[in-house]
């Protein structure tokens, strides 16, 4: 064959070759670009394209300061010390610097971890602060790094610990306001989507960049006082040392708007150490998550309703034998010795039970029937809301209990019970919010803990509050209570109060119940009373009690009170009546 043949035929099919695998690299080509594009193109994104939370700050917690807002709990950053094993060169000085330096916030064991050759990442430390990261980063040791951490901090110890509940090492809140407003105070991480470089970097340029900044939680500012409510847990404390009594709560309020001032509630606990509480007990605000029987503080219900349906005045009468008997029950007064025939205000004045059963006979034409039970459920349910929710902003609260006259319990005897504060279960906030009713002119404010929001400019936007409800009863029949409260206290228990005042009370002691029965060897004592000027300008309500301690409104809780009302008045700047 020619050689030029030969040459031709080469050629032809080096063209034939070359054609076939250009086809070859265009088919591949289209099936990956094409064909193929979204899984590649998602493997790219993967690769390029990353996501990164931007958390949000969580919210901060205030109270006020004579109309000032303060922080009680803040955020505060802090460090985790880690250590790589592999790239310590100076073991023993990585030991000597944490124990020099970290100190208590070492963790235990930390020196086996320094050793731990095998090993990349060790924490060796936590809640590191900035100045303790920054002494030990200026030894230049090599392995040491610190990740930044944001902890929740509570500046004021045990201050209001209950209302303000705590964050758990989930960052999720627990209890009292951090629990109820969790959600509220965490805000919304935000998102940084980007394309970046071969470092992690986020790069600025790129149409699949997104930005979502996050919204920080709400600043809440509570109407709690930080001066009231610091002075009230220091004389409920003073208090129950003094009695030997190992339990107490108490309530202060406005009573014209139902702003909460102060809850105290021992025994208490620091939520900034909340792991070392070992009774969960302690978490709860027993002002709102107690339900009990308040004893003779009712009373001031009672003698209202009567009152307010013109049943009664204060002047009215009864015999009084210090017993009366209702179906098979005889009912007896615990001070005994005030016989004959007596007015309804002596029988408020000295706490006898049969005039109260007299004003629920009174409510049903001579008998506790049907009407006189409806009226009375009216009053204190509907009205005075005892024994349902009052809303207030914080968690664990319950409704107690009021038994309906619809009820089989709700007889004649459970309501005779009830006019002297017996045989019903509300909580602390039910009645110091319908007292409050009582002698403000007759309003129901619902009681509040939250004032409002602080914004960005420093500026608080208040809360919504609930549409109170009035004439609960009428103007003259608070004054007139206000009045026969005043005769109460003033009869046996003013001498300690500040003179130019009008500060009113009313006592209340209650059995517990110790194996299913009731007891005279453990009881609960109560006071609740107001204070003011021209008008009421605080209501404080005290409960203590003690495993094994028969103790009493006049003698345990009453003093407490006084404490607080005369502090109250300097502290508000009251003037004294001419």
């Amino acid at each position: 064959m020619p050689f030029q043949s030969i040459s031709h035929s080469r050629i032809r099919m080096l063209i034939i070759a070359s054609v076939f695998l250009m086809a070859v690299f265009v088919v591949r080509l289209f099936y990956l670009q094409i064909i193929e594009h979204s899984k590649y193109s998602i493997l790219a994104d993967a690769e390029q394209v990353k996501r990164l939370t931007i958390p949000a700050t969580r919210g901060e917690i205030y109270m006020e300061d004579n109309g000032t807002p303060v922080k009680v709990v803040l955020n505060e950053t802090v460090y985790t010390m880690f250590v790589d094993p592999k790239i310590i060169t100076d073991p023993e000085a990585v030991k000597d610097v944490i124990r020099a330096v970290a100190g208590g916030n070492a963790v235990d064991g930390f020196a086996k971890l320094v050793d731990k050759k095998e090993t990349r990442y060790q924490v060796v430390a936590k809640n590191v602060t900035r100045r303790q990261a920054e002494l030990i980063k200026k030894k230049e040791l090599a392995g040491i790094g610190f990740q930044a951490v944001v902890r929740r901090v509570y500046p004021e110890g045990t201050l209001a610990a209950q209302t303000l509940g705590f964050v758990n090492y989930d960052q999720k809140g627990q209890y009292g306001i951090e629990g109820r407003f969790d959600k509220q105070l965490r805000g919304k991480d935000g998102m940084l989507q980007s394309v970046t470089d071969v470092s992690n970097v986020p790069l600025t340029i790129g149409n699949r960049n997104v930005n979502i900044p996050a919204q920080n939680g709400a600043n809440i500012v509570l109407t709690l006082d930080r001066n009231v409510q610091a002075y009230t847990e220091k004389a409920l404390s003073d208090g129950l040392r003094k009695i030997g009594a190992t339990d107490g709560s108490v309530i202060v309020m406005d009573p014209n708007d139902g702003s909460v001032l102060a809850m105290a509630n021992l025994p208490t606990y620091n939520p900034s150490k909340f792991t070392k509480v070992t009774n969960a007990s302690a978490f709860n605000n027993a002002v709102v998550s107690d339900p009990y029987e308040p004893g003779s503080v009712v009373k001031t219900f009672t003698v209202a309703t009567g009152i307010n349906t013109n049943t009664i005045t204060p002047q009215s009468t009864y015999v009084n034998t210090d017993y009366i008997t209702i179906d098979d029950r005889t009912i007896t007064n615990a001070t005994k010795g005030q016989t004959g025939t007596i007015s309804i205000q002596h029988a408020l004045t000295w706490s006898l039970n049969t005039g109260m059963v007299t004003v629920a006979q009174r409510l049903g034409g001579g008998t506790i029937n049907r009407q006189a039970r409806n009226t009375m459920y009216s009053y204190f349910h509907d009205r005075f809301h005892l024994g349902q929710m009052t809303g207030i902003e914080t968690t664990g609260e319950v409704p107690g209990e009021l038994i309906p006259p619809t009820a089989v319990e709700g007889n004649a005897v459970r309501y005779s019970n009830m006019s002297f504060g017996q045989g019903m279960n509300p909580t602390m906030v039910q009645v110091a919010a319908g007292f409050s009713s009582l002698i403000n002119g007759g309003t129901y404010y619902y009681p509040t803990i939250i004032k409002g929001n602080l914004n960005d400019d420093g500026d608080i936007v208040p809360a919504e509050q609930k549409k109170p409800q009035e004439n609960v009863i009428s103007a003259s029949t608070s004054a007139t209570m206000r009045t026969m409260i005043l005769k109460a206290r003033r009869e046996f228990y003013a001498g300690n109060d500040r003179k130019g005042y009008d500060i009113g009370g009313k006592t209340g002691t209650s059995q517990d119940i110790v194996n299913g029965e009731y007891t005279f060897d453990e009881t609960t004592g109560t006071y609740i009373g107001f204070g003011g000027d021209t008008k009421p300008k605080y209501v404080i309500m005290v409960r203590v009690s003690s495993k094994g301690r028969a103790l009493n409104g006049g003698d345990h809780a009453l003093p407490i009170f006084t404490d607080i009302s005369n502090w109250m008045i300097d502290y508000l700047k009251l003037q004294p009546k001419g």
